[in-house]
């Protein structure tokens, strides 16, 4: 018997660090090519997209709220692949989600300019950021779940993080990417045709949605759901009509998740905030304010490289708190997280304002430390706070919400605001999502060790 269950326990092992795997570079790619639009959003879509005439101040702020059209789609996304989730499966709503973001991100790069087709241009930009924000709202969802479901519920921090981690290496693929083409390319060049490059490369997700499709099954969690749906399905039949039944399964699980557990969505996205916050400040605001004409003008590869460092720093942040959630629980690293962010806000300009490269180094990677005590343990956080009927829904709403409220919003407010009062402001804006946070997450359970397996409402 024994080598029988070690086997079993093998197999176990080795089918969850697939489906690891299978998520991370899921996500990884998914958030690359949401992210390269950031990138090009501070960099080259003011003066591709917009008139030369426009003032440079607003043709950024113009840009970054074309960025944020991607993050008002986010929710939506979530509703529409949170109730295809629950109900069809997390693999079929990831993969839908992974082909979407493929297309998209490839027909940006054969976008013409506004100097070709004049408002033309920004529009379809704009459409295609917002289909974008749809397929990133429901991958996360469906990543997440695939992951947190099959995962032990002893480690199921640690495995949560490989969807997290994502993210940060997602980042870090977009600017390698484009250091490269900027660095091989005179600015003429890069300009004119080379940051269309990385758009079209990330073709290669729709290959990879085809390879999740073809290979990996559907959570244990979500399956188990399914045989006793299909059980009292069943009982039910045998005691009312067919069409009482069929009333009973349409129940849209958006709703129900709304009636079951507004309050741990709500909370949910206030949790969110301030990760949203300070890192798209971290990521997006800053390369334009160090590299702008007006700020601190610096070579644009400065700013990319130092993003770049801090967000590979972030990685072994993020399964370091993951694995210290699984054993003394979500909240605490959580909190700490929030509360370091608040601090870390008021050095993080002063240290870049120094214009040395190993300062704004030290700057956006203190950020992003903190920011991974946070995320880190988030994926299983909100997984744990619903239940398995309606937990893509539910996941997918506060996390969705939490994005459009902070990330959104975040590089416009910084601008607006540096422009206005300068950075110190920006500082005390990402103070206040912190505190939002602290205070979302202390009001919420703990949800360490919960059981992902019970059918019914997570209490």
């Amino acid at each position: 018997m024994t080598p029988t269950r070690t086997s079993s326990s093998t197999n176990k092992e080795q089918s969850m660090r697939k489906v690891a795997i299978t998520s991370l570079a899921g996500t990884s790619i998914e958030w690359y090519d949401f992210f390269i639009y950031g990138t090009a959003a501070a960099l080259i879509f003011p003066k591709a997209f917009f008139p030369e005439d426009m003032p440079e101040m607003v043709s950024l702020i113009a840009a970054f709220s074309t960025f944020a059209v991607g993050f008002v789609a986010r929710p939506i996304g979530g509703i529409l692949f949170g109730h295809f989730g629950d109900r069809a499966g997390r693999k079929v709503a990831l993969v839908s989600s992974l082909m979407m973001m493929g297309v998209a991100t490839t027909l940006i790069g054969f976008l013409p300019t506004y100097a070709t087709v004049g408002i033309a241009a920004p529009l379809m930009l704009t459409f295609l950021r917002f289909v974008q924000g749809l397929a990133v709202g429901g991958q996360w969802g469906g990543a997440m779940l695939l992951v947190t479901e099959n995962a032990p519920p002893d480690k199921r921090g640690f495995y949560g993080a490989f969807a997290q981690a994502g993210a940060p290496l997602g980042l870090v693929l977009a600017n390698i990417v484009f250091l490269i083409i900027s660095g091989s390319l005179s600015d003429e060049a890069f300009y004119d045709w080379g940051w269309r490059i990385p758009f079209i490369i990330s073709i290669v997700l729709i290959g990879l949605s085809l390879f999740v499709q073809l290979t990996l099954e559907d959570t244990t969690a979500f399956r188990e759901l399914k045989e006793a749906q299909l059980k009292s399905a069943r009982k039910l039949a045998e005691e009312l009509s067919d069409e009482v039944v069929e009333e009973t399964r349409q129940v849209s699980p958006v709703l129900e998740v709304i009636r079951l557990h507004p309050r741990e969505i709500v909370l949910a996205a206030g949790a969110f905030l301030a990760v949203q916050v300070t890192f798209y400040i971290l990521i997006a605001f800053v390369v334009a304010y160090g590299s702008n004409p007006a700020g601190l003008g610096l070579p644009r590869e400065i700013m990319l490289t130092a993003v770049l460092i801090a967000s590979l720093t972030q990685i072994p942040v993020l399964f370091l708190a993951s694995a210290y959630s699984d054993r003394r629980g979500r909240k605490g690293i959580y909190m700490l997280g929030a509360v370091l962010g608040a601090i870390w806000g008021f050095a993080l300009f002063p240290l870049i304002d120094t214009g040395e490269f190993i300062w704004i180094v030290v700057a956006v990677t203190g950020g992003q430390i903190f920011v991974g005590l946070m995320y880190g343990p988030q994926a299983a956080f909100l997984a744990e706070l619903f239940a398995t009927h309606v937990r893509y829904s539910g996941a997918s709403l506060g996390y969705q919400l939490g994005a459009i409220i902070g990330g959104a919003m975040a590089p416009i407010i910084a601008t607006a605001l540096w422009a206005s009062f300068g950075t110190f402001y920006v500082s005390v804006y990402i103070a206040i999502a912190s505190m939002i946070t602290l205070v979302s997450v202390l009001l919420l359970t703990e949800t360490s060790g919960r059981n992902l397996d019970e059918i019914g409402q997570a209490s």
